[in-house]
């Protein structure tokens, strides 16, 4: 007992020496003299501009998703939700779940404190775009999102449960940052020099990549704000966009660390993950180049087989078959007949065309935004009138150009110019009416966004190409439809209810099926 009392006496001593010390030497006590204090904003830009490829809400928002959904890929896995039109909390979610607390904070950050900094100038206006990039993805993704208030947590407390915009104010703003970003770069304030992984402090092709976003985001409103899109359009495209695949807005990797300097989406399809062994080319993919001899075929296709095993692999572009959308290893059995059901029951998945390995690695570019994509955004602007060039010529450049790009991921993937000139001569773009340049647009752009699915997705849900036939799974989430949105991180509904039920309602529900503004919707 006696010793139990010098205990207590003795914290109690203690307890009253520290009430007694002055106060700041208490918070002192927890500051890490150590610490880093201050960082070069190059350095937190460099890793949220890799960040954006990252695995996790790649491997969902995108693969899982977008690429079935949009049938380039196909799967008889049950978690391929998105051509099954599944839902699944998670994979909806994720884009939401990693860019708010990651990559949109990280960027904010960065434009806070070089905001009045001349020298900064640059990186404050590539980390402006970067972040409008990611944000456009993501009211693309969902709609209604936190926008204004988004990443700016650490700048105070009103900001800790944000508002969630309406996408029309949203798609205003991004128009407004864009352009006061491409007007801030700047020859005299310091360079990015190797902290760019796009263009390595190159300003003009910074320039052209912000142009090029405000194209895709003036065509994306053309259908509910068409005066706002022309004069955006005409705008960025006058100011000066993509000369060549040599502007492509690619992100570049190296093999590793995982998580940091690793092209993410590849890192699911193979590489760590290998969920391509689950997934196949769709089989309206593999049909539509086959019917247009189109010459990408066999650099999508990496043939069919085992992927892992190089001399199961039939590489004959003959020989090459897609796997139809919406089935599983039971259901699919009721559209294969005779040899073709024996063949499935030998080799399963493995009787579908897969895809090539051969732009999975690690280092591999991560795409953002294309030449072949802004030639085919100008071809559609030219046939809607809003600006004097040749849509022919936009289509051919565009068309080429995505065929060419494939060099960039393995120089095997070259292809002679007679057999591009060919494939563009075949698609008669030349003679076709208004209506139908507009479906060959359509059509090229979704063939010119393979692997860049969130992307195919969204131009799909504006124009409507190519035409689609949705699949009819039974125990889809709600219709058999391809879906119009993801839903909201469900984590919202807890932690910021009042935000998200305003959105919720405003947008009509937070459905996969409630269309986005831009779609048509609220």
């Amino acid at each position: 007992m006696k010793k139990i009392h010098k205990i207590t006496g003795l914290l109690l001593a203690l307890t009253l020496s520290f009430t007694s010390c002055n106060e700041q030497d208490l918070f002192d006590l927890n500051v890490d003299p150590n610490a880093v204090t201050d960082m070069d904003m190059q350095y937190l830009f460099s890793l949220s501009m890799l960040r954006i490829a990252g695995e996790y809400e790649n491997t969902r928002a995108n693969m899982l998703y977008s690429a079935t959904m949009i049938q380039h890929t196909s799967s008889l896995a049950g978690y391929f939700s998105g051509d099954k039109y599944f839902y699944n909390a998670q994979y909806s979610g994720a884009y939401m779940e990693r860019h708010y607390t990651d990559v949109i904070r990280a960027f904010s950050h960065v434009i806070e404190k070089t905001k009045d900094n001349p020298a900064e100038a640059n990186v404050n206006a590539a980390a402006t775009v970067l972040r409008i990039f990611d944000l456009h993805r993501m009211t693309d993704l969902y709609g209604d999102i936190p926008y204004f208030q988004a990443g700016r947590g650490l700048e105070g407390p009103n900001n800790w449960f944000p508002v969630y915009d309406n996408q029309r104010e949203i798609y205003n703003d991004m128009i407004v940052q864009l352009k006061a970003a491409r007007d801030k770069f700047s020859p005299s304030a310091r360079s990015l020099g190797a902290q760019d992984f796009m263009y390595g402090g190159n300003i003009d092709q910074w320039k052209k990549f912000t142009n090029a976003l405000l194209m895709r985001i003036a065509l994306r409103m053309s259908n509910v704000d068409a005066a706002k899109a022309r004069e955006t359009f005409i705008e960025a495209n006058t100011s000066g966009t993509f000369a060549s695949n040599a502007d492509n807005g690619y992100i570049k990797f190296t093999v590793g660390p995982i998580g940091v300097n690793r092209n993410g989406l590849n890192d699911g399809y193979w590489n760590t993950y290998k969920y391509s062994n689950d997934c196949k080319i769709s089989k309206t993919f593999i049909d539509w180049m086959k019917a247009n001899n189109d010459p990408r075929l066999m650099i999508i296709s990496g043939g069919i087989g085992t992927p892992a095993d190089p001399s199961t692999w039939v590489t004959d572009p003959a020989a090459q078959r897609g796997m139809p959308n919406g089935y599983n290893s039971t259901t699919i059995r009721t559209i294969l007949t005779g040899a073709d059901l024996d063949d499935f029951n030998a080799r399963g998945n493995r009787m579908f065309s897969m895809l090539n390995l051969k732009y999975l690695d690690w280092e591999d570019p991560y795409i953002l935004i294309t030449y072949a994509e802004t030639e085919l955004m100008k071809a559609e602007a030219a046939v809607k009138g809003w600006i004097s060039t040749d849509a022919n010529t936009h289509f051919s450049n565009g068309v080429a150009a995505a065929i060419n790009s494939w060099t960039a991921f393995d120089a095997s993937f070259a292809r002679t110019a007679d057999q591009v000139n060919t494939y563009i001569a075949g698609r008669g773009f030349a003679a076709a009416s208004n209506a139908d340049k507009l479906r060959l647009i359509g059509e090229e752009y979704w063939a010119a966004t393979w692997l860049n699915d969130i992307e195919s997705w969204s131009n799909w849900r504006r124009t409507g190409y190519p035409a689609l036939t949705p699949t009819q799974d039974p125990n889809r989430f709600e219709a058999n439809e391809i879906p119009r949105r993801l839903r909201y991180w469900e984590s919202e509904i807890g932690a910021n209810p009042q935000n998200y039920e305003a959105a919720r309602s405003r947008m009509g529900g937070d459905n996969l099926m409630t269309k986005v503004w831009w779609d048509g919707g609220n």
